[in-house]
C-alpha cells in the first residue's frame, strides 16, 4: 500500500504556534479574564457571552481569518452551517470522488443538496468538471485529510485551483483532524470557510468552529440568534484551553506515529507484514498483519491497556493509545483491508508502550490459533 500522509508540524513549529496562540490571548483578554471560567447569556450588543466573543477573536487571529464563530454540533454542525450558508435545497455542490465521511453525507442529504464529483487528485478533471458545470455549482466541499488511501492531492494547490476554476462558488474546507497539526488550514490557503470540531483539539464536546471571510461567517452568525444557540462563555474558555495545549501534543503524537511505523517495518514485532503512516482521518499508523488476525486482535487489545474505541478521535479524554479498526471510508474503498489491518493512534503514549501492547496481543492470538 502506498499512502500520502499530510506533513505534520515539527515540535519546534508546534511550540511557535503555541506561543502565537498565547500572544493572541494576551491581546484579547486582560490578566483577570484569563483566570475566569467565562460568562453566560446573550449580552446586549453582541448577542452572545462576552468571553465567547473574545475567544472567537483569538481563533480568528491564530488562523489568520477575517472572522470566527463557535457553533453547536461539533465539526458536523460547523460543516452543516457552512453548507447551509453556501447553498439552498436543490442546489449543487462539488465534492471529491471518494467515500464521504458518514455525517457529512447525512448533512448533504438533510440539506437537500445535489452533488457533482471530480477526482481532486486530477487537476485536469477538476478543470473539466468545473467548466462543464460552472452555472450549476454553488458550493465546494474539500476535505483536508484523506478520504481514501490513494489520495495524494496537495491541499493548498487544490484549494487554489478550485477557487480559480469556480470563483463564484463558496469553497468550504473540512479541516477536522488537520487543524493545529499542519502549517495551514483552508482559510489560510484561500478557502472561504474552514470548519472543524473543538472536541478534536482537546476542547469541549459539541462545539464546532467556523473561520473565514466575514461575508460568510456573518451570514451564519445572524442565524444563531437564540440564547440556546449560543456557545456559552465557559464552553468557549474550555475551547481556548484546548487550542493552546493541542499543537505540541499533536506534534509529539505525529513523531511517535512515525517512529512506530519505522520500528514495525524494521521487524521488531513478529507477525506484522508492514506498517504505514496515513491520514485516516487522523494521522495514524496502519498496521498490516501477515494473516487475517484483525478481528481477534481488536477483541483482545483492550486487555493490555489499549483504548478500545474513539471518543472524539483525539479528544481531551483520550490519552491511552487507541487500537481500532481502520476507518469506514477506507473499508468502503477496500473491504478486505478490514480483515488484516488495524489503525493505531498513539494519543499521548510512546512507541515502546504501543509495541509492547502489539507484541503481547499477537502472542496471545498466536497461542489461541
Amino acid at each position: 500500500m502506498e499512502t500520502h500522509p499530510l506533513r505534520s508540524l515539527s515540535q519546534a513549529e508546534a511550540v511557535r504556534l503555541q506561543f502565537k496562540i498565547v500572544d493572541a490571548v494576551t491581546r484579547n483578554f486582560d490578566g483577570l479574564e484569563v483566570l475566569s471560567l467565562g460568562d453566560l447569556g446573550v449580552r446586549a450588543g453582541g448577542n452572545k457571552p462576552l468571553y465567547t466573543e473574545k475567544v472567537q477573536r483569538v481563533f480568528a487571529d491564530v488562523f489568520d481569518a477575517e472572522a470566527a464563530l463557535l457553533v453547536r454540533g461539533a465539526g458536523t454542525g460547523a460543516i452543516r452551517w457552512a453548507l447551509s450558508a453556501a447553498a439552498r435545497p436543490g442546489d449543487t455542490i462539488l465534492i471529491h470522488d471518494a467515500p464521504l465521511y458518514p455525517t457529512t453525507e447525512t448533512s448533504i442529504q438533510m440539506l437537500g443538496l445535489s452533488v457533482i464529483t471530480a477526482d481532486f487528485n486530477d487537476s485536469g478533471e477538476i478543470r473539466r468538471i468545473a467548466e462543464e458545470n460552472r452555472s450549476l455549482i454553488r458550493g465546494i466541499l474539500l476535505q483536508h485529510t484523506r478520504q481514501s488511501p490513494e489520495d495524494f492531492y496537495d491541499f493548498q494547490e487544490t484549494t487554489a485551483l478550485l477557487k480559480e476554476c469556480l470563483p463564484e462558488a463558496a469553497l468550504i474546507t473540512d479541516d477536522n483532524y488537520a487543524a493545529l497539526k499542519v502549517e495551514r488550514i483552508g482559510c489560510q490557503a484561500g478557502a472561504d470557510i474552514s470548519t472543524f470540531s473543538c472536541f478534536k483539539i482537546l476542547g469541549p464536546e459539541g462545539v464546532g468552529v467556523l473561520l473565514g471571510k466575514k461575508q460568510w461567517i456573518g451570514k451564519i452568525q445572524r442565524l444563531q440568534y437564540s440564547g440556546g444557540s449560543q456557545v456559552q462563555g465557559h464552553e468557549a474558555m474550555e475551547a481556548l484551553r484546548g487550542l493552546i495545549y493541542a499543537p505540541v501534543s499533536f506534534a509529539i503524537q505525529a513523531q511517535v506515529t512515525e517512529e512506530l511505523v519505522r520500528r514495525l517495518n524494521n521487524g521488531e514485532v513478529k507477525g506484522v507484514k508492514g506498517a504505514f503512516v496515513a491520514n485516516a482521518q487522523s494521522k495514524v499508523a496502519l498496521v498490516e498483519f501477515e494473516e487475517d488476525l484483525a478481528e481477534l486482535f481488536l477483541a483482545l487489545s483492550p486487555k493490555y491497556g489499549a483504548a478500545a474505541h474513539p471518543v472524539g478521535s483525539e479528544s481531551k479524554y483520550e490519552f491511552a493509545p487507541m487500537i481500532y479498526r481502520i476507518s469506514g471510508t477506507f473499508r468502503q474503498k477496500d473491504p478486505a483491508l478490514g480483515k488484516r489491518m488495524i489503525r493505531v493512534n498513539p494519543m499521548r503514549a510512546g512507541a515502546d508502550t504501543i509495541l509492547r501492547i502489539i507484541r503481547s496481543v499477537l502472542e496471545e492470538v498466536c497461542g489461541r490459533s
